[in-house]
C-alpha cells in the first residue's frame, strides 16, 4: 500500500514529481559535467535496479534516472553513495542523499584540460564553487566557459563566469606577419593594429579571448600566468522574459567571483518574496524588483576587488 508522500521534501532530496503515480526519478548531480568514468557503473546499476532502465542526460550536464518508485528512495539514496563521496559532494548525508536541490547543478564547458582556446581549467572551478554554494535550497544558475566563445552558453546563466587572460606581447619577438591582426579582424574584436612595424593592441576593447597567442607562430604573444574573468548575471530563459545577461565585472579575479556568489544568498534571503510559488523565486527576477544598485551593493560586500576589475556602473538588461 502507498503511504503520503511529502512532495516538499522530495524534491528537496533531488528526486522529480513525475506523470507516474507513485513513480519518481532522482536526479545526479556532476559538478562541472565532469567525473570519472567507473561512476557510469553506478548510474547503470541504479537505473537498471530501481528505474526503467534508461537515464537522462540533463542539459544542466546531469544524469536523471525515471522509472523508481516512490517506496525505494532511501534505497536509492544509499546506492548512489559512491557517487556522493567521489564527486566529494558537500553536505550530502551517505544515507539521506542530496540535502537539497535548489542550487541547481554548476555547469562547464570541458576546459583547458583539452581545449585550446580555453583559458583556465573550468572543471577545477566549478568543482571549488560547489563546495561554495552547495547545499542551498535558493533557485540559482551558474556556468562556466573557457573563454569568450561561450560554448556553456553562459549567458543564459544568473552568473555566467567567462575565462579572459590579458595577452602579453614581446615586440622583439614579433617579426611582423601579422598573422594575430588578421585573425582578431576576423574571428576576435578587431582590436590590433599594425603600426609603425609592431602591433598594438586596444587594452579597453580587448575581450581577453587569447586568439592572437594561438596564431602567433613566432610566440612573441604569450598569455599572461594571471587568471582573470570576466563575470556576466541575470541570464534567463523560461515563460516570463527571457534574456541574456550582462557583463557585471570585466578582468576579475576568482576569489572575487566565489565571494560575490556566496554573497547572493543573504541577498535572496533578504529581498525573496514570502509569497513566491514553492517559496522559491527565481534570483533575476529579485535583481529586476530591488534594481541592480541595490544587488551590487550586497553581493559586494567584505570582498576585495582585484585592481584590475572593472565593475559595470549600472545594468539595463
Amino acid at each position: 500500500m502507498q503511504h503520503d508522500i511529502n512532495v516538499k521534501q522530495l524534491k528537496k532530496n533531488a528526486f522529480r514529481v513525475t506523470k507516474v503515480r507513485y513513480r519518481t526519478a532522482v536526479r545526479i548531480r556532476v559538478p562541472g559535467g565532469h567525473l570519472d568514468a567507473k561512476y557510469l557503473a553506478v548510474v547503470q546499476q541504479v537505473a537498471e535496479t530501481f528505474g526503467n532502465g534508461t537515464v537522462h542526460i540533463t542539459t544542466r550536464q546531469g544524469f536523471e534516472i525515471p522509472g523508481i518508485a516512490m517506496a525505494d528512495m532511501p534505497a536509492v539514496n544509499r546506492a548512489i553513495r559512491p557517487l556522493l563521496e567521489g564527486l566529494d559532494i558537500p553536505g550530502s548525508d551517505p544515507d539521506i542523499g542530496y540535502l537539497a536541490a535548489g542550487t541547481r547543478n554548476i555547469t562547464a564547458c570541458i576546459g583547458s584540460r583539452v581545449c585550446p582556446f580555453a583559458n583556465y581549467d573550468t572543471t577545477a572551478l566549478a568543482c571549488k564553487i560547489e563546495k561554495n554554494v552547495f547545499p542551498h535550497d535558493y533557485h540559482v544558475k551558474i556556468a562556466l566557459t573557457g573563454c569568450p566563445n561561450d560554448c556553456i552558453k553562459a549567458r543564459m546563466h544568473d552568473f555566467g563566469i567567462i575565462g579572459m587572460n590579458e595577452p602579453q606581447y614581446d615586440a622583439y619577438r614579433c617579426i611582423g606577419c601579422q598573422a594575430c591582426v588578421k585573425n582578431c579582424t576576423k574571428r576576435a574584436a578587431d582590436v590590433l593594429e599594425f603600426v609603425n612595424f609592431k602591433v598594438e593592441r586596444d587594452a579597453k576593447r580587448c575581450i581577453g579571448c587569447g586568439e592572437c597567442v594561438l596564431k602567433c607562430p613566432t610566440g612573441a604573444w604569450t598569455r599572461s600566468p594571471r587568471q582573470l574573468f570576466q563575470l556576466v548575471i541575470m541570464g534567463r530563459t523560461g515563460k516570463k522574459n527571457p534574456r541574456l545577461a550582462q557583463p557585471f565585472i570585466r578582468w576579475v579575479d576568482e576569489d572575487s567571483i566565489i565571494g560575490i556568489i556566496r554573497n547572493v544568498y543573504a541577498y535572496i534571503q533578504e529581498y525573496m518574496d514570502p509569497a513566491a510559488p514553492g517559496g522559491k523565486e527565481h534570483v533575476g527576477y529579485i535583481v529586476d524588483r530591488t534594481g541592480y544598485p541595490v544587488f551590487k551593493e550586497w553581493v559586494l560586500r567584505g570582498v576585495v576587488l582585484n585592481p584590475e576589475a572593472q565593475v559595470a556602473p549600472s545594468i539595463n538588461w
